[in-house]
């Protein structure tokens, strides 16, 4: 599909001496009588695209039996999905992959293999889907199958009693789906696409052209195939988005807009995406989607190649069980390799004596192989890890994380063999060790009830929802006990696994106990003597231990301890602007404005174009009441980064506060065409049409917050939770410890509770 114009041209008009001319008319003399058998046709009766009039009365058919659930004018909601006329499509008039795999046999083998070609059949899919119609009904799985299925949801099928032939079901998205989609909607995700009308073809105009097409006439005319099947959006991250973002909806659970995942949001705000300042780490271009899921590969004998390469149609990823259900070999050693390339960082960062948790960092050592280090049998020690997202733009792990499975095992082995430790294992049923350190969520309804069948529909609110943003760290603290007669040396093996999908839900899907592959993303280990333990010299990397050590108290709230550390990495490396930045950061949350504004003047000395730093300096303006050089600041910044949501925020409640509605009525419409969910410009701008007298528009908006809102109660329902699920409830605190058995804890002495601190809690910076 991506081949040139003048590389078709030149197989199809090759210069032919006399003798070939009269070969060249005997073969098309032969072509031609084949079409007409319909041997080599452009494609099978079952594929000819039906013409305009022939789809309308498909359309007029299915609206006769068709429950329009959702209102009359709204056919494929809860989905956002819709086609270019608004009405329905004859699933015949979509072209099969067999059809596509006579010209692009490489793509065709790729992409059998993926969780796209595999979307509805796959029993994890499937199952999960029936158990929704069985709940409420075929027409709220809607919103599901306009990224699942969408033939399924324009063909009309997805009603009672539909007679619709579904064979289409095993081709799930197919290529002349995701080749038909005409344009995007705002990236809010469920669907957000116009699907077009399904050609191979279009006319010298441009336009679609419905007839049946013939090979020959695709190998003449190659441009117009290509502008048929390819759009520029295609190669863009907002069409991946469409999908890969979710909501549910309040016509799918009968209770409030909820947002499922977003995994477009995650990158667009990341240094991936180089749509913003604020990242800890920064990136030399933009890594969309497809530059890391789409590479180029080998794809030889396929017309869509360009130089022998073609955009890769697996779409690696994380989906392990799919090519485990179907024995798709090549599928799963590639997903396998995908997954340990060197995405995440692995660092036995610190180790405190004693048990408890200490106010201070006087005990730490740290790093931990560069400082001495003395153990002694019988004592306890808190070991600090560092995990780092540094390779993925999006977290771990993405969407829905309440039926994937990743945690951290760690195993710490004496010399004789002994297990001292050892967390995050699974247990001989093959379910995971109910205490490890996961990056996961738990689902929970009213009443705190746990729904760990993907029952999405049902769900109110996550009791817990673990994960590292891209370019972020998380510190997983472990406390145990050197035995008396324990043997040196010590080994200390720390391992990322992941698992598609938890045993519980394999369970289920397959109605049977099954072992699915566990992949091992990453291992570090590490090895210390009883006794003296002799530090290695400092090198020019432990400036960016310290930060990602900061990086994750600042996630965990640990400010007081952030600005520490990140004060470490501006003594290692004083000419490191954003080291101090980062202690400004953490001053700032922690509400040390004139310290925060100290350390940002340090790091606008050494680097006076910072946008980063001068976001944060605008967001203390705020605070101090220094609009005017809060707004002068804002402006800048969102010159150079105009997609950056917490400038367009800060600036638009800016203008709001000096009473300049129309200044800010432009920003938080300008956040809406970023994320039309954003909740901050739904309040907003309700506020700000009211003070315009746009009362239909500030109506709109009221509706859209009080739908988008957290619900009051739903911290209640998690607390309901969390009574019952002690190892959740532990979880559940950022800063936690995983205890081994054999700690005797120190206890608190009595008295009042710590103040909790009011800092804010909003996530301006917080994402990367």
């Amino acid at each position: 599909m991506n081949q040139t114009t003048s590389e078709w041209s030149a197989r199809a008009n090759r210069p032919r001496g006399a003798r070939r001319n009269r070969l060249a008319r005997g073969i098309t003399l032969l072509f031609c009588l084949l079409v007409f058998a319909g041997l080599v046709s452009g494609h099978t009766e079952k594929n000819a695209a039906p013409q305009p009039d022939a789809n309308a009365s498909y359309n007029d058919e299915i609206i006769r039996t068709y429950d329009f659930k959702f209102g009359k004018d709204k056919p494929f909601l809860p989905s956002l999905a819709n086609s270019a006329s608004g009405g329905f499509i004859d699933p015949a008039t979509f072209y099969t992959a067999d059809y596509c795999a006579k010209c692009h046999k490489a793509a065709h083998q790729e992409w059998r293999e993926t969780a796209h070609a595999n979307s509805f059949r796959a029993p994890f899919y499937k199952k999960n889907v029936e158990l929704l119609i069985n709940t409420k009904g075929i027409e709220y799985s809607r919103h599901c199958e306009g990224c699942h299925n969408p033939i399924a949801l324009f063909s009309g099928s997805l009603t009672s009693a539909s007679k619709v032939d579904r064979s289409f079901d095993e081709d799930g998205i197919t290529c002349s789906v995701c080749h038909s989609i005409q344009s995007l909607q705002p990236t809010a995700g469920m669907g957000s696409y116009v699907m077009g009308v399904p050609a191979v073809m279009v006319d010298d105009n441009g336009a679609p052209v419905t007839r049946q097409v013939s090979d020959e006439e695709i190998f003449k005319r190659p441009d117009l195939h290509q502008k048929a099947v390819m759009k520029e959006i295609y190669k863009s991250p907002e069409f991946c988005g469409a999908c890969h973002k979710a909501a549910l909806p309040k016509s799918l659970n009968d209770y409030k807009w909820l947002r499922a995942f977003s995994t477009y949001d995650e990158w667009q705000q990341s240094s991936w995406a180089k749509q913003s300042p604020l990242p800890f780490y920064k990136k030399d271009k933009v890594y969309s989607c497809q530059e890391c899921h789409m590479p180029k590969t080998d794809a030889p004998g396929d017309y869509g190649a360009k130089n022998g390469k073609l955009a890769s149609h697996r779409w690696l990823g994380a989906n392990t069980a799919i090519p485990e259900f179907y024995g798709y070999q090549d599928q799963m050693q590639k997903v396998t390799a995908f997954l340990q390339d060197n995405l995440f960082n692995i660092d036995f960062f610190a180790l405190r004596k004693g048990s408890g948790e200490d106010a201070s960092d006087d005990n730490l050592i740290a790093p931990l192989d560069k400082q001495n280090v003395q153990l002694k049998a019988g004592e306890v020690v808190t070991l600090n890890v560092v995990i780092q997202n540094k390779g993925i733009g999006h977290s771990l792990v993405p969407e829905q994380r309440d039926f994937y499975e990743s945690w951290v095992e760690l195993q710490v082995n004496d010399a004789a063999g002994r297990t001292i430790c050892h967390s995050g294992y699974l247990k001989p049923d093959g379910f995971l060790d109910d205490k490890a350190h996961s990056y996961t969520n738990r689902l929970v309804g009213e009443g705190g009830e746990f729904y760990d069948l993907h029952q999405v529909w049902k769900g109110r609110t996550r009791a817990f929802d673990n994960t590292i943003l891209p370019g972020r760290s998380d510190l997983v603290r472990y406390q145990f006990k050197l035995p008396a007669d324990v043997c040196g040396p010590i080994q200390m093996i720390v391992k990322l696994n992941y698992r598609r999908f938890n045993r519980r839900f394999t369970n289920w899907v397959l109605d049977k106990s099954v072992d699915y592959p566990v992949v091992e993303m990453a291992q570090k280990a590490l090895l210390l003597n009883l006794g003296q333990n002799l530090a290695k010299p400092v090198d020019d990397k432990d400036w960016m231990r310290w930060n990602n050590y900061g990086i994750a108290l600042l996630g965990q709230r640990q400010y007081a301890r952030a600005v520490r550390a990140f004060t470490k990495v501006t003594e290692l490396r004083p000419d490191y602007a954003d080291g101090h930045i980062n202690v400004a950061l953490a001053n700032f949350f922690y509400q040390k404005y004139d310290l925060s504004l100290q350390a940002l003047n340090k790091a606008l000395k050494l680097e006076p174009e910072s946008l980063r730093a001068l976001f944060y300096q605008s967001l203390i303006y705020r605070e101090q009441g220094k609009l005017e050089a809060a707004i002068e600041g804002l402006q800048k910044v969102i010159v150079a980064f105009p997609r950056l949501r917490e400038a367009r925020t800060e600036l638009g409640s800016t203008y709001y506060q000096l009473k300049k509605f129309e200044l800010a009525r432009g920003q938080f419409e300008a956040l809406q065409t970023i994320d039309p969910d954003d909740l901050s410009a739904h309040y907003n701008l309700m506020r700000i049409y009211q003070r315009l007298g746009m009362r239909k528009q500030a109506a709109e908006q009221g509706a859209y917050f009080v739908d988008r809102k957290d619900d009051p109660n739903a911290s209640a329902y998690s607390l309901d939770f969390l009574k019952t699920h002690k190892e959740i409830s532990n979880e559940s605190i950022p800063w936690h410890a995983h205890i081994e058995a054999g700690v005797e804890v120190a206890k608190k002495p009595a008295g009042k509770p710590a103040k909790k601190s009011a800092a804010k809690t909003t996530l301006t910076g917080q994402r990367q």
